[in-house]
């Protein structure tokens, strides 16, 4: 009797666990087909996201061309085979003159990782824009980089120059408590929202210290494709 039992009570058992596998492998497929039939929409999406943010942080701009860095470290049109750990989207006015380059960047903010875009004029040394691709700053507070127009005056012309050799920065960017700005390479603060807006001048800092010798040492490609096109 207690086998009989303990038989019925193992096949229960099995068949719990092929109906869970089941359900599993369901959802799992599910999900699969799900992202598979959306992923060509969201990429959609975030492509035409990004090109309205190039429009936002380089002024004038009525067209824009992607580059990437190549193996030797020179920048080329953009090839879907050519892997780069290295993308910049330069944006040209209406008579095909370079108005600047849009470089993202990411960072640790105060809840999550904050990925921006930034506008670069790469003979001024200047940073000319700023975007917010990604937040999950709270609402009300740490979203006020998005939102707080004083703070994105900031980034206007924030000096980024580099010293003689092209090696690093003449000045790192900082962040200062607001309203105590002087020079043009301090992001002023917003009260409030402290660690965000200190992060987004960590993140500028950062990205524009390891990448701004990069483009002043290869910025021919540029010139060259805006002088050619200047001639057509």
């Amino acid at each position: 009797m207690q086998q009989t039992i303990q038989a019925g009570a193992s096949q229960d058992s099995f068949k719990m666990l092929r109906a869970m596998v089941g359900i599993g492998a369901f959802c799992g497929l599910l999900i699969v087909l799900t992202f598979e039939g959306t992923r060509s929409r969201i990429e959609k999406n975030a492509a035409e996201a990004l090109e309205r943010a190039i429009f936002k942080v380089i002024s004038n701009t009525t067209k824009t061309t992607t580059y990437q860095l190549d193996a030797n470290n020179k920048f080329i049109p953009f090839q879907k085979d050519v892997q780069s750990d290295f993308v910049v989207y330069a944006g040209f006015n209406e008579e095909e003159e370079l108005q600047g380059l849009a470089i993202e960047a990411s960072g640790q903010g105060y809840a999550d990782i904050i990925k921006i875009l930034y506008g670069y004029d790469p003979i001024k040394q200047e940073v000319i824009g700023f975007y917010v691709l990604e937040s999950k700053e709270t609402p009300g507070l740490g979203d006020k980089i998005e939102k707080d127009l004083t703070f994105i005056v900031n980034f206007a012309a924030l000096d980024v120059k580099l010293k003689d050799d092209q090696s690093a920065l003449v000045n790192d960017v900082v962040y200062v408590k607001n309203g105590t700005k002087k020079n043009r390479w301090e992001v002023d603060g917003i009260t409030g929202a402290t660690i965000s807006s200190k992060a987004i001048a960590e993140i500028i800092n950062q990205s524009a210290g390891q990448w701004m010798p990069v483009i002043q040492k290869n910025k021919a490609p540029f010139e060259y494709i805006e002088v050619e096109q200047n001639q057509e």
